[in-house]
């Protein structure tokens, strides 16, 4: 037994997160860790909001709450749409934790101990109406490079231009819309990593199995231009972790917090002590996880997300751990996931364009969405989400080929034995080329999970469905039952059994399903088949079961239509 720490990328708190984020981190981390522990192994999968920085409280300003009240309303949300997508998160934090904020605090302690924190003076707008600096995205105005009137100081959302504040024409505050703004010299934080650039490069060749993405984006950071450069770690807001603290070793620092971009990332560690604590556990218990030195030295941790956050997690986050001088665990593997793109065009959170979670949730329950998105789930390059598509792979992959043969085998098997295992007959060569390609196949879908590669994954899994499907037309139990049921009887019992093997298969990807296929069998038996030829006789003769609901149903044109001219934009 292996011990496996896996994180996901923190959602951002404002709002409901699309189908595209989804696919980019929670929903494949989940699939690991569900596969992991269904192998035995001992897993800790955390995950948490991320609920410091500008969006925060821009998101709060506009819901008329204060920034707290809304943060922990919109933990409570994600935390439930988490559950309704079946994530199954050993804990579900939050970065304005105590735990977080205590971590982070003695991590810049450690970081400016180590000479790598320096206090530097640079020149931002700041709003006499607001008395306030502002962030830059926090004063909006027109881009100069295509017009469009509601760029933010950092990036224009229209033509994606990355730009200054001082670059905007006719620029004004996003909070009050002030227009009085002026340039003034405030002091922040700057954490040092560019002095940590070798050691950053030299751990990333180490890491040989890392997909190209990842590694390909650290590196860009890491080389072109100027190389890394050294980050701001400080920001004028009143929301976040407060930088100036008890026992901090510099001052002046009053009335601004850490940066999101350096707490985030803590999280994970802090996720873990929340854990621990919500467990009524010692420090020791997430200590062994995160400590080499306390027994994090077995543990191999991997962390999932979309490939706009690689450079975070390969280069700032790794700086900070390294620099720290203490005994931190590092990742070991980072599975990056391109973007999947949404009929045509993008998923757009502020034009509502897209299926939100809470909407698909509304619409069919969570294992269609999460065969289809991890089966096309954007590794390799960006993937796209359209209803045909959609349409097709469900009705074709869980109605046709699963859903299917669970259906004709325990209604066959209840109109000619009843509801119950039966006995008689003997298996013959076609039973053995049938546990012979089960096994390989098993092997093949075990070695594309064991790898994180998720769409090959689905298709092993999808071939091992397509397999049972294709002995049982062959076998033909309702024509051998007229001249020889004993025979009938044999294929059946082996089917029957064989359900129960997909539903421990399957459940990584489908928990629902799978739990509705082992309940109608009237089974707990969730034993990975180590033996296949042993799992397909696990339900012995006079076994009782149920005939069970419709697994998966459907999806007709006319729904298929409605939903595209629904969520083609104007959400909210």
């Amino acid at each position: 037994m292996a011990r496996h720490l896996i994180t996901s990328a923190i959602p951002y708190i404002n709002g409901v997160k699309h189908l595209g984020n989804l696919v980019g981190s929670q929903l494949p981390a989940d699939l690991f860790a569900r596969y992991m522990r269904a192998r035995g192994h001992e897993v800790l999968f955390l995950c948490a909001t991320d609920e410091h920085g500008t969006p925060a409280e821009l998101a709060a300003a506009k819901a008329g709450q204060p920034v707290a009240d809304y943060c922990a309303e919109m933990h409570r949300v994600q935390a439930d749409l988490a559950a309704g997508f079946r994530l199954s998160f050993d804990h579900f934090g939050r970065s304005s934790s105590e735990e977080n904020r205590r971590l982070t605090q003695h991590l810049a302690v450690k970081l400016f101990e180590a000479g790598l924190i320096e206090e530097r003076t640079e020149r931002q707008v700041y709003s006499v109406a607001d008395g306030r600096f502002l962030p830059d995205r926090y004063i909006e105005g027109t881009c100069p490079n295509c017009g469009y009137e509601k760029a933010r100081g950092d990036q224009c959302e229209n033509c994606t231009k990355q730009l200054d504040p001082t670059d905007l024409i006719d620029p004004r505050s996003a909070i009050s819309g002030a227009t009085e703004l002026e340039v003034r010299e405030t002091k922040h934080l700057y954490l040092l990593q560019s002095t940590l650039r070798d050691r950053l490069a030299a751990w990333i060749d180490e890491q040989a199995d890392w997909p190209v993405l990842t590694t390909s984006i650290a590196k860009k950071w890491l080389f072109d231009g100027d190389g890394l450069q050294d980050r701001g770690i400080t920001r004028d807001l009143d929301w976040g972790i407060p930088a100036q603290f008890e026992g901090a070793p510099w001052s002046g620092m009053e009335g601004k917090v850490f940066y999101v971009w350096f707490d985030a990332p803590i999280e994970y560690i802090a996720c873990a002590a929340e854990w621990a604590a919500a467990q009524g556990l010692a420090d020791a218990d997430w200590e062994r996880w995160w400590r080499t030195g306390r027994g994090a030295g077995d543990v191999r941790y991997t962390q999932f997300m979309g490939k706009d956050n690689v450079p975070f997690h390969t280069l700032s986050f790794p700086a900070t751990l390294i620099g720290s001088g203490e005994d931190w665990k590092l990742v070991d593997y980072i599975k990056s996931f391109n973007y999947l793109n949404y009929d045509g065009g993008q998923f757009s959170t502020s034009q509502g364009r897209g299926v939100f979670m809470d909407d698909a949730l509304e619409i069919l329950p969570a294992d269609y969405w999460r065969w289809w998105l991890l089966s096309r789930a954007p590794e390799n390059s960006d993937s796209e989400f359209t209803w045909e598509a959609f349409q097709t792979d469900v009705n074709k992959d869980l109605a046709d080929v699963l859903g299917n043969f669970v259906s004709r085998v325990t209604k066959f098997c209840r109109s000619k034995f009843g509801e119950a295992v039966p006995a008689g007959g003997a298996w013959g060569e076609r039973e053995r080329q049938l546990i012979a390609d089960l096994s390989e196949g098993l092997a093949r879908y075990e070695a594309a999970m064991d790898a994180i590669a998720i769409r090959r994954a689905a298709q092993e899994l999808r071939a091992l469905w397509v397999m049972g499907n294709e002995y049982l037309q062959e076998a033909a139990p309702w024509a051998a039952y007229k001249e020889d049921p004993d025979r009938a009887a044999a294929v059946i019992r082996l089917a029957l059994n064989l359900i129960r093997v997909y539903a421990v298969l399957s459940q990584p990807f489908i928990p629902d399903a799978a739990a509705a296929m082992r309940r109608a069998l009237g089974t707990e038996d969730a034993n990975w088949p180590g033996d296949m030829e042993a799992a397909l006789g696990a339900l012995a003769p006079g076994h009782a079961f149920e005939v069970p609901d419709v697994l998966f149903r459907k999806i007709t044109e006319e729904e298929r239509d409605a939903w595209q001219a629904r969520f083609a934009g104007g959400r909210g």
